[in-house]
């Protein structure tokens, strides 16, 4: 069996500063080589914390970052300088949120594009603009020849999002996480997206971490899913298992939740309350304060992680309660 793509192990980020602010708490996942692992929770849940601890793109004098990173049998954690700006690109790239801030206005999709393969080939101004050139055809911009000479504001929000992609591909990475890129899109526009990601992943056999708020969204794309809460991995699970047979309350809430095949004037189950302040490390059940099932003891003490099977885990002081069926 080929080793996992991506290994974190217990990591955990801490912002300082006049408060400190305990973003990820003791978060564990692999993906394995090729496979797309979906990142599922609502804002503020460290989603996009997780993602930039994978490329080292959270400020460094103001972060504190603990446990084990591995990525393509790399430490990431341990990357000097050089290495590590070898290794973004190359190894791990992103598509980040809104490409109308990650996009630089000044030059055109065509120059940034040649200059991201020419930092990790050597090839000629010619040869890498060629390249850019195919990049676009490759995620289906119309008129790349037109559009690889435009700058970011003369192109749609999807074009620009394509344009993204076609950025983040530009070393033929080998992990590629995407953090929430069609949240910005209207839903026709979105769906295009999603569809254009999943079929490169397939045709290119990249591994991808997708982060999202979306349930929809996450099922479209992704092969297995981790449910993330108040910084913590709560369930991991194949799509199918966590739909079908959700264990843990914040799992079965979310699902609750989603308007995806909601009837009609039928009221949506709400999770009451909100995800707790990130001020301390947590030292009971995050969700107990939201959990209809709680108890004492998810108060007293962490949830222990209940393994259900190959890569199938629920983090639920409730035992009895998370092995029952929904």
């Amino acid at each position: 069996m080929s080793p996992p793509l991506v290994a974190m192990e217990n990591v955990t980020v801490r912002f300082k500063g006049a408060q400190t602010v305990h973003a990820v708490n003791g978060v564990s996942l692999t993906l394995e080589p090729g496979k797309v692992l979906g990142i599922l929770g609502e804002s503020g849940s460290g989603k996009s914390v997780t993602l930039k601890t994978l490329l080292r793109l959270l400020p460094e004098n103001r972060t504190d970052i603990g446990g084990k990173v591995m990525v393509d049998g790399k430490d990431v954690l341990a990357l000097g300088p050089q290495e590590l700006a070898d290794y973004r690109g190359a190894v791990t790239s992103m598509i980040f949120q809104d490409p109308a801030l990650a996009l630089d206005p000044v030059y055109t999709v065509g120059e940034q594009i040649a200059e991201a393969i020419r930092r990790h080939e050597k090839l000629s101004a010619k040869q890498a603009m060629a390249r850019a050139l195919e990049l676009l055809e490759l995620v289906r911009i119309p008129s790349p020849e037109r559009r690889l000479k435009a700058y970011p504001h003369e192109m749609s929000g999807g074009m620009r999002q394509r344009a993204m992609i076609a950025l983040a591909l530009a070393a033929r990475p080998k992990l590629l996480l995407a953090d929430e890129p069609t949240t910005a899109l209207d839903a026709t526009v979105q769906i295009q997206i999603l569809l254009l990601l999943r079929q490169l992943q397939r045709d290119l056999g990249m591994g991808v971490i997708f982060v999202t708020h979306d349930i929809g969204v996450a099922v479209e794309v992704s092969d297995r899913l981790a449910v993330m809460y108040a910084g913590q991995i709560v369930e991991t699970g194949t799509v199918r298992e966590l739909l079908r047979d959700p264990r843990h309350p914040y799992t079965r809430g979310l699902l609750a939740a989603n308007l995806h095949g909601a009837k009609k004037g039928e009221r949506l189950e709400a999770i009451p309350g909100a995800p707790p302040p990130l001020n301390e490390a947590p030292s009971s059940c995050s969700f107990a304060p939201r959990c209809k099932q709680a108890e004492d003891a998810c108060r007293t003490g962490l949830p222990p992680a209940v393994a259900l099977g190959e890569g199938r885990l629920v983090r639920c002081t409730r035992v009895e309660a998370a092995l029952a069926p929904a």
